[in-house]
């Protein structure tokens, strides 16, 4: 059992106090070329391994009980490299304390819990899992004071998305419709072909009575006919008599990013009674206490590319409304008082906001308000006082947390997920802001060597998020594919700019970038680079550029078009062809719609241009490139044509690793831990050794000697 610490943090002597404010950003934002700090390193006895950072745990999901007592939450407790049967990390169940007082493992082992949610009646701890005798996932029960777990709902294919009615005498859930019984005779003799993008299972939303509660026993599943389209979320109303549902027209993830869109449902009948139009991507909805208005996380448009404004409708059919339109950043979650007030949570540049306010836009307050301490997700209680967080920092991954609205003070840390991080030294990390060519503003974060002689210059790796829509927050930026901590143990500055398009600059900065790629985006990039070496940082012979996704394509861009500015690369599941990319993808109408507002087959000239593989003329950058060879999103041809384009050009060293059965991103632990191993290897190599061949490919895992 995890030891309980209940510590006050002392990192957040600037936090803003709970106060009344009628806008949402900061009323000061530092001047250009100035940096805000974290405190200086921490001490430790030993730097940060790839081998440890395989082996981080971090809380997930979070749910306060009603009565504000305890708090359900996920740990996601990786494998061990060489040790445990290959596989991602696996996701238990745990309980704490409201005070800190008392922490139990519920659910541990070889478990993968997800969806955690309390009764209503606050007596039991219900989540999905596919556990030992299952066909599927299932919904399972769990007495709040401990012992087994019951399944409660079982059905031919897995569960989703559950929830329960408010009386807590059914629950409602997303399910696909089963196969059925002539189809897998034929896929048993053989005929399992597949017909690409016509042959998915449609989506369905199930309800279970359950007359007795959680302690009694499940009717059998009715499904709930009627309703044109794929649902993927459920939000039942206050009598529990209907529901709202957010149907896309296919079960196509395109569609499922960007054309749901919200009807509200009969219960019983399962009738459409009315429709909310909302204008763009879509994100949480649920009615308001009295069942009068629903609200909605949605986008301003249909071109806006992050789900992120607060927005209230009448069930009556009006238009939805913006209640926080001067807000600088993206809301990211929301729950109602019981007085039909909502508390949210926004993520404000490289930090995070808790706010609340009416309904109606008016008396909007912060509760709390940080960039030291970062807020990833929330829970309320049935009275709307108190809080769990799950929360992080420069040095502590997601960890849970606890703040009470009666008495309003610091957050309070409850568990302590790696004692062990005690023993690590953690580099300083520093909020930077400089001005882009164009003059806007700019926002990232930079990680110091953990050690640098006074005007040294030092090896610096660009690390570029994908998306592009998301952003770094002030918090733990070290991960399998993200040298953070890791590099700078070995002398590197390490630099996360959230350039133009990032999140948590509101909708005109998130759009900034559309119809552009590759170009005022990775200038601010290259401007921040500029920056780093001014201040004497950043050693400009010396630069290395790493990312995933987007992220993957600036590195391509980066080694190819500026490749003049960049010592050496490592691409992640990157793009290479914009033309092939938007063809090979299974996201064609959000490239369309929020990134480039036009398609390869209407501006030709466009995506050639912006292609990395259009300048390998000009490439002279040692690139690594890796991927999954099962990515949907960014088909694995795409790192095959680059590195193929720089073998033919045969003087750039190049190196192509493919991971099988991994898709946008790895989730085995063998995978994680060779991807950092040879991350760090390359850089290393080119930035500080003076390779000029690529090392050998075999590499040294090490594990012999943990």
């Amino acid at each position: 059992m995890l030891r309980t610490r209940h510590l006050t943090l002392l990192t957040i002597a600037a936090v803003v106090a709970v106060v009344a404010l009628a806008g949402t950003a900061p009323a000061v934002s530092p001047a250009v070329g100035t940096a805000s700090t974290t405190p200086a390193r921490q001490a430790g006895t030993r730097a940060l391994t790839p081998l440890d950072v395989a082996r981080i745990r971090t809380a997930g999901e979070i749910a306060i009980s009603p009565d504000g007592s305890q708090i359900a939450f996920t740990l996601s407790v990786p494998r061990e490299p060489g040790s445990e049967n290959n596989g991602p990390a696996w996701s238990e169940l745990h309980l704490v304390s409201f005070d800190g007082s008392d922490h139990r493992p519920f659910v541990t082992g070889e478990v993968n819990v997800t969806h955690v949610r309390w009764s209503p009646d606050g007596e039991y701890v219900t989540y999905a899992a596919r556990r030992e005798g299952d066909d599927a996932t299932a919904i399972y029960v769990i007495p709040a004071t401990g012992g087994e777990s019951r399944r409660l709902v079982h059905y031919p294919t897995s569960v989703s998305n559950f929830e329960w009615r408010p009386d807590g005498k059914a629950v409602g859930f997303i399910a696909r419709e089963p196969v059925d019984k002539e189809l897998q005779a034929l896929r048993a003799q053989g005929f399992n072909q597949e017909v690409y993008e016509e042959d998915n299972t449609a989506r369905r939303i199930v309800v279970v009575e359950l007359p007795d509660g959680p302690s009694g026993e499940a009717e059998e599943p009715r499904v709930i006919d009627g309703i044109a389209g794929h649902p993927y979320g459920i939000a039942w109303s206050p009598e529990g008599d209907r529901f709202v549902v957010d149907p896309a027209p296919t079960p196509l993830v395109d569609d499922q990013y960007m054309f749901r869109r919200l009807h509200i449902i009969g219960a019983a009948s399962g009738s459409t009674q009315g429709k909310i139009d909302n204008p763009g991507k879509l994100g949480q909805f649920g009615w308001s206490p009295d069942g009068t208005s629903v609200v909605v996380i949605s986008g301003v448009d249909i071109n806006d590319p992050m789900q992120g404004r607060l927005m209230v409708v009448s069930t009556e059919g009006e238009q939805l409304r913006d209640i926080l339109p001067g807000l600088a950043g993206h809301i990211a979650h929301f729950e109602f008082t019981p007085d039909g007030n909502i508390v949210y949570l926004a993520n404000i540049g490289v930090g995070a906001q808790l706010g609340r306010v009416a309904p109606d836009g008016s008396h909007a307050e912060v509760l709390f308000r940080s960039s030291e301490l970062v807020i990833d997700a929330f829970s309320l209680d049935a009275s709307g006082r108190q809080i769990a967080l799950v929360a992080e920092s420069p040095t502590m991954p997601r960890e849970v947390f606890a703040l009470s609205l009666d008495a309003p003070n610091e957050p309070q840390r409850l568990t302590d997920s790696n004692p062990w991080l005690a023993e690590i030294g953690f580099a300083e990390q520093e909020i930077l802001r400089w001005n882009a060519q164009d003059g806007r503003e700019i926002e990232g974060l930079l990680i110091h060597p953990i050690e640098r002689a006074e005007g040294e210059r030092v090896p610096t790796i660009v690390v570029a998020h994908g998306g592009p829509e998301s952003h770094y927050k002030n918090g733990w930026l070290t991960g399998y594919s993200s040298p953070g901590q890791m590099a700078a143990a070995r002398g590197y500055a390490v630099f996360y700019p959230n350039y133009r398009g990032s999140t948590g600059r509101g909708v005109e900065f998130t759009k900034a970038h559309q119809g552009d790629g590759g170009g005022a985006e990775f200038d601010d990039v290259l401007a921040g680079v500029d920056y780093l070496i001014e201040r004497g940082i950043a050693d400009p012979d010396r630069v290395g550029i790493t990312g995933a996704s987007y992220g993957g394509y600036f590195t391509a861009w980066g080694s190819t078009r500026h490749s003049e500015r960049f010592a050496a690369g490592v691409m992640f599941v990157g793009i290479s062809d914009q033309l092939s990319k938007t063809g090979t993808s299974d996201i064609p109408n959000e490239l369309e719609l929020v990134h480039w507002l036009t398609t390869p087959y209407e501006n030709l000239d466009l995506f050639l241009e912006r292609s990395p593989v259009l300048y390998i003329d000009r490439a002279q950058t040692p690139l690594l490139i890796l991927h999954g060879k099962d990515d949907p999103r960014v088909n694995p041809g795409q790192s095959r044509e680059l590195h193929r384009a720089l073998k033919l050009k045969g003087d750039v060293p190049v190196r192509l690793i493919l991971y099988p059965g991994e898709g946008h991103g790895n989730a085995r632990a063998a995978a994680r831990y060779d991807y950092s191993l040879r991350m760090l290897r390359w850089f290393d190599h080119f930035l500080k050794e003076g390779g000029t061949e690529p090392p050998p490919w075999r590499l040294d895992y090490g594990l012999e000697k943990k």
